[in-house]
């Protein structure tokens, strides 16, 4: 029998190897990445800037930095948006994986569903606690039997001076995995190791992770990643010098750099580290979506992460791979930044530093009647359009403000509307982790008139007539509740 979505499988087979905890598997399947996309915060902190403070540390290179409006789940909202815009495919699963969820004991994955404009009937969950879990949700939608969306995010931070902080990054990718001519890269084969070790770990409340000697935790890797690497390459039915890319990543930097050279064959891809940093989940997809963007048909990339283990999948370029044109670029976002921010800006926005808050009386959290009633307006920006004269209302109306026609509104997402700035206010009175704040009122291609709050932008340079996009967004949290909408940012076009 052929299932919904036309895909056809094979079973799915697996041995043991040499170590008594790994797996391979050859997947014997038509199902592969069909789009993708990636996401870079606009901010950067150079590493300069902590030593400045705490005369310690490193002073190359730079680590992106989300902003206090960011979490995992808006970032990840960033990067589905760029995976979905390329390949409207008709998502059945969403897999949200992070180490750094903003919600426990709720989905955030669920978040997403109304912000990409997905429907109600979609499969929406989280893959969370550990970096692992982003292989988890990869492995999961490439042998699953419906389109899937899989976003991988994550928010790095760690003690102050410490070489999580310095060396961590934020970010996300996402991957729409689906079948047939549309596909431009096929899972070959994977291979996984699993180990039970205490080397990096951290317990629920607990900000940034505790971390064991670091040859203790090399040594169990690097016995882990040369089976690994070999199953995957024999269950391919490959040979190393056959492999065109070698991605490798993980947080244990010492054993990244040793693994790199037991695995051989071409030198290894950039891994970011000096214009990103370690961005955890996110890292595999961020470097993934990277060599995507270089490819060429018919070649096999190899991405291998070490996490609680090693994990190595396989992928093969398709003739489709060609005429790909992806959203943005990962070299394009790593050439557009602000490297402005100090190092107690850093620590504010991560809650570190506690700054005196404004006094003024604290904003209420969400309800969650109202949020329910206007989820299609707060999360997936959905205004209203009269069937009578066509005027566009934002937010959505009941009545038309020009010809005065009751319900007679059609719904109309416009999260992916350009607009115009046509004027604006630099707000230097309200109470921001960013301030000022700058409030322009939006004038959308196609009709439409709305005020709000401008992010990732020099107040110096705005103008009006400026081009903007928008972009999910945190507002604030308050009473635990994280309020979810959406800003205006400068418009990022694709060189």
């Amino acid at each position: 029998m052929t299932p919904q979505w036309g895909y056809e499988y094979a079973p799915l087979h697996c041995d043991h190897v040499a170590h008594n905890t790994a797996k391979k598997g050859t997947v014997a399947m038509s199902i592969g990445i069909v789009s993708y996309g990636a996401y870079i915060p606009y901010n950067r902190l150079r590493r300069s800037e902590i030593v400045r403070a705490l005369g310690q540390g490193t002073v190359r290179g730079m680590r992106s930095v989300a902003s206090y409006d960011e979490d995992a789940t808006s970032m990840g909202v960033e990067a589905a948006r760029r995976a979905l815009k390329v390949a409207k495919v008709p998502i059945e699963s969403l897999y949200f994986a992070t180490a750094t969820p903003p919600y426990m004991d709720k989905a955030n994955a669920a978040a997403m569903v109304p912000a990409l404009g997905l429907p109600a009937r979609v499969f929406a969950a989280d893959m969370c606690a550990s970096v692992r879990s982003g292989i988890a949700a990869l492995r999961v939608a490439a042998e699953g039997k419906e389109p899937a969306l899989v976003v991988l995010s994550d928010i790095r931070t760690g003690m102050p001076g410490g070489s999580d902080e310095s060396e961590g990054g934020d970010g996300a990718a996402a991957f729409v995995f689906g079948e047939g001519s549309g596909v431009i890269a096929e899972l070959l084969s994977r291979s996984a190791a699993t180990e039970e070790f205490l080397g990096r770990w951290r317990i629920p409340g607990e900000q940034s992770s505790r971390l064991w000697e670091e040859r203790f935790g090399e040594q169990v890797y690097l016995s882990l990643v040369e089976d690994a690497f070999i199953d995957a390459t024999k269950s391919a039915g490959i040979t190393t010098d056959q492999v065109h890319n070698v991605i490798v990543t993980g947080l244990h930097s010492r054993a990244v750099r040793r693994a790199r050279s037991i695995i051989g064959g071409p030198p290894p891809a950039d891994d970011l580290i000096q214009e990103v940093g370690n961005t955890g989940t996110a890292h595999p997809g961020i470097l993934l979506a990277a060599t995507l963007d270089e490819a060429e048909p018919d070649q096999v990339v190899a991405l291998v992460v070490l996490s609680d283990g090693v994990d190595v999948l396989l992928f093969r370029t398709t003739n489709a791979i060609s005429g790909y044109r992806g959203s943005i670029a990962v070299a394009d976002q790593l050439s557009s930044y602000s490297d402005i921010m100090s190092y107690t800006t850093f620590l504010s926005w991560r809650g570190i530093l506690h700054r005196e808050p404004p006094r003024r009386p604290n904003p209420a959290g969400p309800a969650a009647p109202p949020a329910l009633r206007n989820q299609a307006w707060k999360f997936g920006f959905e205004g209203s359009r009269c069937q009578g004269c066509g005027t566009r209302h934002m937010p959505p109306q009941r009545v038309c403000q020009h010809c005065g026609e009751v319900d007679q509104m059609a719904g109309e997402r416009l999260a992916d509307i350009k607009g115009t700035v046509a004027t604006f206010t630099v707000d230097h009175l309200a109470y921001s982790l960013s301030p000022p704040i700058i409030v322009a009122v939006i004038d959308f291609d196609g009709g439409g008139r709305f005020e709000c709050e401008l992010t990732d932008v020099d107040p110096s340079s705005v103008s009006i007539g400026d081009r903007v996009e928008m972009t999910f967004r945190r507002l604030f949290t308050a009473d635990g509740t994280h309020n979810y909408f959406w800003k205006a940012r400068p418009l990022q076009e694709v060189k």
